[in-house]
């Protein structure tokens, strides 16, 4: 249900982004037409004004030519620039000009005549046509965004509802998917009590504890056939022990740090014994089992190692190695994965009974001290995975996948996670969005956020800062003084969700969906004074993706 609610409020949000550009682009196509529609009628009003000024000059002069020429000429003399003028050369100067007044006059009449006819036939319905387009257009998409929201709605009530009773499956082959309610009416917590007990290692019952005297001590009186018969210590010591079944390999008693070279050779003598050269007696191994990828002849076996980009070391930006663990062989200046060559699980080959080296729920810094990887093997082969087979996958850490699927992939991980190998993509059922549940789920059980409690303030404080070189750096600090195997398992998941989003076109999810994916898996859920940082958050994670490269040296990204 929290998944089905997350997917809505990424829709609505991408709804949002949708609106405010349609809002951008109608404002911005109205803004032309009017801007074109004011221009024409500029031209226009100009074009009438310089008309009337014309026909005002013509209409002036002509009647000063009409006086000159009707007036008395007697004796009349005008005074002009080389001396004065007689009435007839008045008359004349007067005549010339209100001739080229006339012609000045007619031309601005058929300028204002042509730009009246262009507006009336040609600009206003352009303008006209246009608005409406816009208008039309507008009402479209709101349609579409509505018919949108309501399908959103409905996916949301419909998930919520298949949740809590999921539909019956038409093919009788199929498992019926078990509902929210019949889950919940399963729950036998006294059987769960019993069952969790009894899966621990309880020590056997000690013998009988009784008083026996010392030989030495029975009366001399005491016949030979009643004294009691034991056995001399010399003779008891030389008795062969008595040899109990060796315990299963993987389990609780049998369990050491992790050591890549010793868990390859105790596998290997575990799974395939020489021939026994013991007394008779003794406890023999059980024949090797069949290897699992010899069940699927269409899928090569993958090489027995993996390879990572080395830690990063010598730079400024990065961080010292990790130290060599007392009593382990792992170096973690070359590579942050083990290489172990054990076979893995297949979908159908599922491991059973309590888990035997635990993986969910345990923290980071104790998966680091027991199996001698910085990085989780959960994390390493998740983001293998998706890397493989997901980054197309259009909605990837944003769409839940089964939760069936979810469900027995932790459980392989809990039982041995060194004989998971997602490369082949029969191991997790061909459900890539159950692996990246898979790998949500990890980091929100982990006991400890993956960026820590105790940093929670400084990072909250530090997506404050409205600077973005400033807040790059604020959280480069604070991500630098993160404990030592946080700091390399979110350096392998920054760079392999950088990966993601490169594909953008491809899966839709930017930099913005990925953080509101992650921010609360990785910094804590939003619950109690955590909600209203629900912002803040995603922008610690944003920043970090959009400056992947500035916080982890570029020369350690994936290849």
């Amino acid at each position: 249900m929290a998944d089905n609610g997350m997917q809505f409020a990424l829709s609505l949000g991408q709804m949002h982004d949708d609106l405010n550009e349609l809002s951008s682009n109608m404002e911005r196509g109205r803004k032309q037409w009017k801007h074109d529609g004011m221009s024409a009628e500029k031209h226009a009003s100009d074009a009438q004004s310089s008309m009337e000024k014309a026909k005002s000059k013509y209409d002036s002069l002509a009647e000063d030519y009409d006086r000159a020429r009707t007036g008395d000429r007697t004796g009349s003399r005008r005074i002009g620039l080389k001396g004065p003028k007689s009435a007839e050369q008045h008359e004349q100067d007067l005549l010339r000009k209100v001739q080229a007044a006339d012609t000045d006059y007619a031309s601005k009449v058929q300028v204002a005549q042509a730009q009246r006819r262009d507006l009336w036939d040609t600009s206003r319905p352009q303008a006209i046509n246009g608005l409406r387009e816009l208008i039309e257009e507008c009402d479209s998409a709101l349609t579409l965004q509505l018919q949108k929201f309501a399908t959103f709605n409905e996916k949301l009530l419909l998930g919520n509802g298949l949740a809590v009773s999921p539909l019956k499956p038409d093919d009788s082959n199929v498992a019926p998917q078990r509902s929210l309610r019949d889950i919940v009416y399963q729950i036998n917590n006294h059987q769960d009590l019993e069952s969790f007990v009894t899966s621990l290692q309880v020590p056997q019952k000690p013998s009988e504890i009784k008083y026996e005297k010392h030989p030495t001590l029975v009366p001399q009186r005491q016949t030979p056939s009643s004294a009691p018969q034991r056995q001399p210590p010399q003779a008891a010591a030389l008795q062969p022990p008595s040899l109990s079944p060796a315990p299963a390999v993987g389990s609780t008693a049998s369990r050491q740090s992790f050591n890549p070279s010793s868990q390859q050779t105790n596998y290997q003598q575990a799974n395939h014994p020489q021939p026994s050269h013991q007394q008779p007696g003794y406890y023999q191994s059980a024949p090797p089992p069949q290897q699992a990828y010899g069940q699927v002849p269409q899928y090569q076996a993958p090489p027995t190692q993996y390879e990572e980009p080395p830690y990063p070391t010598g730079s400024t930006t990065s961080r010292t190695a990790f130290p060599q663990q007392p009593g382990s062989s792992v170096t973690h200046t070359n590579s942050m994965m083990p290489h172990y060559g054990a076979p893995t699980y297949l979908a159908n080959d599922l491991p059973v009974g309590p888990p035997i080296k635990p993986v969910f729920g345990v923290s980071l810094d104790e998966l680091f001290q027991r199996d001698g990887s910085a990085v989780p093997l959960v994390v390493y082969q998740c983001t293998q995975a998706v890397d493989l087979f997901g980054l197309d996958v259009e909605g990837i850490y944003r769409l839940s996948g089964n939760a069936n699927h979810v469900a027995k992939l932790r459980a392989m991980f809990d039982h041995d996670s060194a004989k998971v190998d997602f490369r082949n993509p029969e191991n997790f059922f061909h459900d890539v969005n159950s692996v990246a549940g898979l790998l949500k789920q990890f980091f929100r059980d982990l006991p400890d956020p993956l960026l820590t409690r105790a940093h929670y303030g400084e990072f909250i404080e530090a997506a404050r800062i409205d600077d973005e070189i400033v807040r790059r750096d604020s959280l480069h600090a604070v991500i630098n003084a993160l404990p030592d195997p946080n700091y390399a398992t979110l350096r392998a998941l920054v760079l392999h969700l950088n990966h993601v989003q490169a594909h953008y076109s491809s899966n839709r999810m930017s930099t913005s969906n990925i953080a509101i994916c992650f921010a609360p898996t990785l910094m804590g859920s939003h619950t109690g004074p955590q909600i209203a940082d629900a912002g803040l958050q995603a922008r610690v994670l944003d920043t970090i993706l959009m400056n992947t490269y500035q916080i982890f040296d570029e020369e350690e990204q994936f290849t």
